[in-house]
C-alpha cells in the first residue's frame, strides 16, 4: 500500500502542472469545451471524428461554404499549441480561431486533438498528429475515404501543415516524418508549411522539456532543436515554407535561428518569414480582432491561395 501523503509535490511546473510524489497530475489550466457547429455568421461547418483504429486520435474537421458541392479547396493540418501539455482543439481559444481561418483562407482545416503531457509523454503529440496526417492522406490513395466532406471537397494537390507554438513543432515534425516516410507521391502535393511563433526550445536545458519527453536527448533533440540537424531540414518535401515571430515574443530569436537553419540547408523551396512589430507569443489567438491579428491572417491567407486553382489533381 503506497503511503505517500497525497499533497507531497515532486515536481512543480506552474503555470501548467504539478506532480505529486503519488503519481497524481494536477493541471493548472482547464479548458472549457466548445461544441462543433454551423456557423451562421461565416457558413463554416465543423464536426468533431474519431480516427480508427486506435481510436485515441479525433479531429475537428472544418468546411467552408462552397459555390458547389464538389468545389475542391486546400487542406490544412492545423496543430494547436499550449506547451504541449494544455489546450486543445475543442476549447473556447482555437475553435473560433480556426473556423474563422477556414472562411478566410476557403479551405477545409484539420484541427487535431492530440493527447497531452505529461499523462502521455512526448512523443504521443507526434504520433497522434502523425495518425491524422495519414487519416487525411488516405482518403487520395484509397479514392473513397471514410469522410464524404474530404472526398467531395479536398484538393490533395493543395496541403498544408500549419500550427503555433508547441504545435508549430509538431508540425515541423509531421512534415519530417512525411519527407522520411511518404516522400514525393502522384496522387498528393504537401505545399506547404506555416510555423506561428514556433516553439523549438531556447538552447539550454529546460525542466519542462525533460519532465514531458523522458525519450528525448537534450538540448540537441531533434524534436526540440532541429536547427543542429541540417541534414533533416535539407529533406522537407514541401516547397514552401512560411515562418511568423513577433518583436516581442520570448520565442523570437529561435524562429529566426530556424529560419537561418533551413536556408542554410540546402533545402530548395521557398522561404518566406514575417516579424510583427509590438506584439507578443502568439497574440493572434488572445486578440483576433485587433489590427495585427488581422493582418496576420491575410498574410497565412495569401500564402496558401497564393498557386491555388479550383481543380483536383485526382
Amino acid at each position: 500500500m503506497d503511503s505517500t501523503p497525497a499533497n507531497e509535490i515532486l515536481r512543480d511546473l506552474p503555470p501548467f502542472f504539478r506532480i505529486y510524489k503519488n503519481g497524481r497530475i494536477e493541471k493548472m489550466a482547464e479548458f472549457t469545451y466548445t461544441p462543433p457547429s454551423s456557423d451562421p455568421q461565416t457558413g463554416v461547418q465543423s464536426k468533431d471524428i474519431l480516427i480508427p483504429p486506435e481510436n485515441s486520435v479525433s479531429i475537428r474537421l472544418f468546411l467552408p461554404k462552397t459555390t458547389t458541392p464538389d468545389e475542391k479547396l486546400p487542406i490544412i493540418i492545423y496543430i494547436h499549441g499550449g506547451a504541449f501539455v494544455i489546450e486543445s482543439a475543442f476549447s473556447p481559444l482555437y475553435h473560433p480561431y480556426v473556423n474563422c481561418l477556414a472562411a478566410e483562407a476557403k479551405a477545409i482545416v484539420v484541427s487535431v486533438e492530440y493527447r497531452l503531457a505529461p499523462e502521455n509523454p512526448i512523443p504521443a503529440c507526434y504520433e497522434d498528429s502523425w495518425q491524422a496526417f495519414q487519416w487525411v492522406l488516405s482518403h487520395a490513395s484509397s479514392k473513397h475515404g471514410p469522410e464524404p466532406w474530404i472526398n467531395n471537397n479536398a484538393d490533395f494537390g493543395s496541403i498544408f501543415v500549419m500550427g503555433d507554438s508547441a504545435g508549430a513543432n509538431i508540425a515541423h515534425e509531421v512534415m519530417v516524418r512525411t519527407s522520411e516516410r511518404i516522400g514525393l507521391k502522384e496522387d498528393v502535393k504537401i505545399v506547404g508549411m506555416i510555423l506561428v511563433h514556433p516553439f523549438f526550445g531556447d538552447g539550454k536545458p529546460d525542466e519542462l522539456w525533460s519532465c514531458i519527453a523522458p525519450a528525448g536527448s537534450g538540448c540537441d533533440d531533434p524534436w526540440l532543436n532541429p536547427m543542429a540537424h541540417p541534414d533533416l531540414l535539407s529533406r522537407l518535401v514541401c516547397t514552401r515554407v512560411l515562418v511568423l515571430t513577433a518583436e516581442k515574443d520570448f520565442l523570437r530569436e529561435r524562429s529566426l535561428l530556424y529560419y537561418d537553419a533551413l536556408k542554410k540547408s540546402g533545402w530548395n523551396g521557398e522561404l518566406e518569414i514575417m516579424e510583427t512589430e509590438g506584439e507578443e507569443h502568439c497574440f493572434h489567438l488572445n486578440n483576433p480582432s485587433c489590427e495585427n491579428a488581422k493582418i496576420l491572417m491575410k498574410r497565412v491567407v495569401s500564402f496558401i491561395n497564393r498557386d491555388h486553382h479550383r481543380g483536383s489533381m485526382l
